[in-house]
């Protein structure tokens, strides 16, 4: 699979090394809103043996049509901000180039936005597409409907300088029906990220933990959607929805 990636910050340059790595995938190109590393080599920066050519380029150098039609790609991979998506967004669709965002601070117009996308292409966003956090989500609302009126707390804990409450925590208490003033927040040092539910019982406990210990673990989560999206259906898809058949086939 051809993939095209949108953002070169730590966690895509992560993820990029990952797709490099893989023999599934073949990255094409990035693209940055910086004019800084243009017309760089993603494996030559990176330092990773490759003979994919990962060509670095500035948004402001290509429109994505232009892109799309010098290198296409089959899948775009979207690290950037919320801004990306107007960059991007209705010329791949247009194209039927799947799209796989993992922006964890989209606004409703921009989820309305890839739900418009999806009529015409293959659409799948998730906030944390790590497979460990969304494994511990799907967990999490499987055991609130086993036992719906047991206590529920959820800690994250992040790196020292980061300010805001982790968009995965607020996530996880909307899908658990939890209050954001119940999230407790830890912050130090270089945690990179860890997220867990307690579930406290009259006479139990159960504590459901993700840690990242590398961002390359969004990588892995990039291949699994490539992957599981192949030959899916247009359509707005979540890491949920491809994670789910594999809870059945384990029943």
């Amino acid at each position: 699979m051809n993939v095209g990636m949108i953002g070169f910050g730590k966690t895509g340059r992560a993820v990029a090394s990952v797709l490099l790595e893989s023999e599934k995938t073949c990255l094409k190109w990035v693209v940055r809103g910086s004019n800084v590393l243009q017309h760089r080599s993603v494996p030559e920066f990176l330092g990773i043996q490759s003979d994919e050519p990962g060509l670095i380029y500035s948004k402001d150098e290509f429109n994505i049509e232009q892109l799309i039609e010098l290198q296409p790609v089959d899948v775009i991979v979207d690290f950037s901000s919320t801004q990306g998506l107007e960059y991007y967004g209705d010329i791949a669709a247009t194209h039927g180039v799947t799209i796989i965002s993992a922006v964890s601070q989209y606004e409703q117009s921009n989820l309305d936005h890839l739900r418009a996308l999806s009529e015409k292409t293959v659409v799948m966003h998730s906030p944390n597409i790590t497979l460990g956090i969304n494994f511990l989500m799907i967990a999490a609302k499987v055991l609130k409907n086993i036992a719906p009126h047991t206590d529920i707390e959820i800690i994250e804990e992040h790196f020292k300088t980061k300010p805001e409450v982790s968009g995965t925590a607020r996530i996880i208490a909307k899908k658990l029906d939890v209050p954001d003033d119940q999230i407790k927040t830890i912050r130090a040092g270089g945690i990179i990220g860890v997220h867990e539910v307690l579930f406290g019982f009259p006479y139990q406990t159960v504590r459901l933990k993700h840690e990242s210990i590398a961002r390359e673990a969004f990588g892995n989560g990039i291949l699994f959607a490539i992957e599981n999206l192949k030959n899916k259906p247009n359509g707005l898809y979540s890491m949920e929805d491809l994670l789910i058949p594999y809870f059945d086939a384990a029943i």
